[in-house]
């Protein structure tokens, strides 16, 4: 191991193929990178990028899994090893796809599947509680057996990013922070960069800041309830509103809107992360559930957790950035970017001053981002570079993030 590791060290230039499946469970995102240097000198082009959907069932069984009423250790267990087997046949996919050899590949980043999420420690927990001598701390668990990528493609594996964060004292999240730092801070320019995926998480790059003076953190629900409601009015005949198309047929109810406001994590001040846990499927069921039994039809209660999302996300600058800083341009990227609707209620709910375009127009599309991200991120940890913002995560200290797991020695 060590000799590979040393090679990889020592080379300046490496393909990287880094891998995301987000809380949607709808797929392996696959990006194939071509990256020079590390820290603030690194620069990145992308050579390929395909999102692989996964069956049915396999997406079933992940938000079972996912579920604490529905998951079992052995589900888990199983699953775990069958993602790995999958996320390293997306790797081979993807070389195959793009004409490049698996032996030219130097290194996979891999963020796994989050099956849960719970960066804030409990003493109520049943299993970890100060009265049983175990002081109490955030967890987080993702899963895609890293070892089955690195033995399955041959290729070094760095995977696991967000428990080292943790033991950190940091909340596991956001880490993509990291790389719109090192890609996108501009000298006259106040930067948002916003994902939405799953859940919707911001990075704010005041202009000519250092990497201590990022702020970063989830703003609330991204795609997520948007899709489960999706599910429930077409009778899971269809999984997300493809262009926000159905969402662009209803009327916003402003007294279920103002309703969905008052959740607690979005008056939560940063840093702050969520997940599933809070705005997952049982969120999801029942606002659509006590919506129904208020008379609010189908279409509108689409509409308006559509609105609700781009809410949280412009409420979220005014608390806690627009307040000290100013923003010039949002720069949007995830499966959210494709949602019509939404990005036009983003931008009703944003001071006209401000821009806001895609993260396409910088070369990178914007469905690639998270998993370019973990790309880079397993570069810094070969590089042996700490790799998370404190100022986003919480964290008590800069750490180098990831397990490495090594394939193939390759001269």
């Amino acid at each position: 191991m060590l000799t590979e590791f040393l090679r990889l060290q020592g080379k300046n230039t490496k393909k990287i193929v880094g891998l995301m499946s987000g809380t949607s469970a709808d797929g392996i995102d696959a990006c194939l990178a071509e990256i020079s240097g590390n820290g603030v000198n690194t620069e990145a082009k992308i050579l390929a990028f395909a999102t692989y959907p996964y069956h049915e069932k396999i997406r079933n069984a992940i938000l079972e899994a996912s579920n604490p009423l529905t998951g079992t250790v052995e589900k888990i267990c199983q699953l775990n090893f069958s993602l790995g087997k999958l996320f390293a046949d997306a790797v081979k996919r993807i070389a195959k796809e793009s004409g490049i050899s698996l032996f030219d590949i130097d290194l996979i980043g891999s963020h796994g599947q989050t099956i849960y999420h719970m960066p804030y420690s409990s003493a109520d927990s049943p299993v970890c509680n100060i009265s049983n001598g175990i002081a109490p701390i955030g967890s987080t668990l993702q899963i895609g057996e890293p070892s089955v990528i690195a033995q399955d493609a041959g290729i070094t594996t760095v995977a696991d990013f967000r428990p080292g964060d943790i033991a950190a004292g940091g909340q596991g999240a956001p880490l993509v922070s990291y790389m719109d730092f090192i890609l996108f801070m501009n000298q006259k320019k106040g930067r948002a960069l916003q994902n939405i995926g799953g859940i919707a998480n911001v990075t704010f790059l005041p202009e000519n800041c250092t990497i201590n003076e990022v702020i970063a953190f989830d703003t609330g629900p991204g795609n997520m309830v948007i899709d489960r409601i999706t599910e429930r009015i077409t009778n899971n005949a269809l999984h997300f509103d493809r262009d926000g198309m159905l969402a662009a047929q209803g009327k916003t109810d402003n007294a279920l809107l103002l309703n969905l406001q008052k959740h607690p994590f979005l008056s939560k001040p940063p840093p702050k992360t969520t997940g599933r846990e809070e705005f997952g499927v049982q969120y999801a069921d029942k606002i659509s559930n006590d919506a129904a039994k208020s008379g609010i039809n189908n279409l509108d209660i689409l509409t308006t957790v559509t609105e609700f999302t781009a809410c949280t996300i412009a409420e979220s600058y005014k608390q806690w950035i627009l307040n000290k800083h100013r923003i010039s341009e949002v720069i949007l990227s995830g499966g959210g970017c494709h949602n019509k609707t939404l990005l036009k209620y983003i931008a009703q709910h944003l001071d006209p001053s401000i821009s806001v375009c895609s993260i396409d127009m910088f070369g990178i599309p914007s469905d690639s981002k998270e998993a370019l991200a973990f790309a880079i991120l397993a570069n810094e940890t070969i590089s042996g570079n700490a790799n998370n913002i404190p100022n986003a995560t919480g964290a008590k200290e800069q750490v180098i993030l990831g397990k490495i797991i090594p394939g193939k020695y390759r001269k």
